[in-house]
């Protein structure tokens, strides 16, 4: 019998088999934050423990710093700045890669990191955050954990875990012009649920996945944890190799033998996977959410379901209550809902392709009168390439406010927010209650979507307000 992906990458780093279910394995490549990588640092150096292999440690400064220009470490974030310092002091002395905020490499964690060649095909990667599954597609084995994981894994380069079941997603069809993984990723959710993949590594297949750009399988992957699964994964292939040549922290002079190990990287035939899900991408069009999870996202044309119409309690229950809150009515179109602000920024879609994607839609455009527009690159290098070649000129003569990199208001940490109540199409990964403010109504969908939805002033897909895509 043959052997998944994901599978070939685990054996390869299972230490032992613990007799409990449970497996020691072997740990790469680490990634901290200031958010809670400086906790873990932290909590070793009081307990006078030292950090096994730092050489293959890496820290940016992401989660809380501001994003205004000349930010420095000032943050809206009551004690961020402690956050800041704590981590800028741990990391000084080692041998830890350290991406600080003046650093031209700094950036959200999960856009540093493939940019970088820091996350490769094969290897194990943590970091503590929950959207590190995104590096699944460049092939790594990657998935999120908590502070006192990342401080045992600091300490010992092991963790213990126990094994997922396996879930194949064949992604076939043709997709459409104007649909992105974005949408691929929401329909799926919608269609099989928040937790529809709970307890599984996923790996995404089919002839779709094959043909997208590695910048759009990490947003496929980014939602994988929005799916209820452990990681995601996409095995290497030519797109892979050629991202990966030249990067910073790729093979150097053993490239070519890491190109046929990567190339080797796949599924056998005959390997047997716990559950499979087929997608036909043809007929998807853009989605939305409607509601506070990303289960509750329907195609933008679409009306909101009615409440009879679902038959689970308990998410009959979290309709209701979603409404409430989204302040919307079952039956209601989404498509027109009037928006009071727009977000492009977060590790899902902030990428030079979803610039110049969101671009596209804004040149010789203006967003609509009282909406507030905000575009965050996801890493210094990102906002630098897009302003060589005049992304940043589009933006700000849109209407948008053109920031700094970091993760912004993609989440809300006592830091910038939204207003209360205000309506918010977004970019991002989660439209949880209060994710981008208090009582803030967010609405996840493409930069495309987003673009489209700030000119119009309501929620809108390019097509609808009459741009060619």
């Amino acid at each position: 019998m043959g052997s998944t992906l994901f599978e070939k990458i685990w054996d390869q780093h299972s230490i032992c088999d613990l007799g409990d279910g449970n497996e020691l394995i072997y740990i790469d490549r680490i990634f901290l934050h200031e958010r809670t990588g400086s906790i873990a640092l932290k909590s070793l150096e009081e307990r006078k423990v030292p950090i096994r292999n730092p050489n293959q440690v890496f820290a940016t400064i992401d989660h809380i710093v501001d994003t205004f220009p000349g930010r420095g470490d000032k943050t809206l974030m009551p004690s961020g700045s402690d956050f800041i310092r704590s981590l800028r002091a741990s990391v000084k002395g080692t041998k830890i890669h350290f991406f600080d905020i003046d650093d031209p490499n700094q950036g959200i964690v999960h856009v540093v990191s493939p940019e970088q060649g820091i996350a490769l095909p094969g290897i194990t990667y943590i970091c503590p955050d929950s959207h590190t599954c995104s590096l699944g597609a460049l092939g790594t084995l990657a998935w999120g954990v908590g502070s006192t994981e990342c401080e045992h894994a600091l300490a010992t380069n092991t963790l213990i875990k126990k094994k997922p079941k396996l879930m194949k997603i064949m992604v076939d069809g043709i997709l459409p012009l104007g649909v992105t993984s974005k949408d691929i990723i929401l329909h799926l959710i919608s269609q099989h649920g928040a937790d529809g993949a709970k307890d599984h590594a996923i790996e995404f297949m089919g002839s779709v996945v094959e043909n997208l750009e590695i910048e759009s399988r990490l947003t496929l992957c980014n939602m994988a944890v929005e799916f209820g699964a452990t990681t995601g994964i996409i095995a290497p292939d030519n797109k892979t190799i050629s991202y990966l040549e030249g990067k910073a922290f790729s093979p150097e002079e053993d490239f070519n033998k890491a190109k046929h190990y990567w190339s080797e990287l796949k599924t056998d035939q005959d390997a047997i996977f716990d559950k499979t899900i087929t997608i036909d991408c043809s007929n998807i069009t853009p989605y939305v959410t409607w509601g506070t999870n990303p289960q509750q996202a329907i195609p933008i044309s679409h009306s909101i379901p009615f409440v009879d119409q679902i038959k689970n309690k308990n998410e009959k229950e979290s309709m209701i209550r979603a409404l409430e809150y989204m302040g919307l009515e079952q039956g209601q179109s989404i498509n027109n809902q009037k928006i009071d602000a727009a977000f492009i920024g977060s590790c899902t879609n902030s990428r030079i392709s979803d610039l110049r994607s969101a671009a596209k839609i804004l040149k010789d455009k203006k967003i609509a009168d009282n909406i507030r527009a905000i575009c965050v690159p996801g890493s210094s290098q990102v906002k630098k390439q897009a302003e060589e070649e005049g992304l940043d000129r589009i933006f700000k003569s849109a209407g948008f406010e053109w920031r700094e990199s970091g993760c912004s208001m993609c989440f809300f940490a006592g830091g910038e927010s939204f207003g209360e109540n205000q309506r918010v199409i977004s970019t991002t990964n989660r439209n949880f209650e209060n994710r981008q403010g208090k009582s803030t109504r967010t609405h996840l969908a493409s930069p495309m979507t987003v673009a489209a939805s700030a000119i119009a002033g309501k929620i809108s897909d390019a097509k609808s307000i009459g741009i060619e895509q």
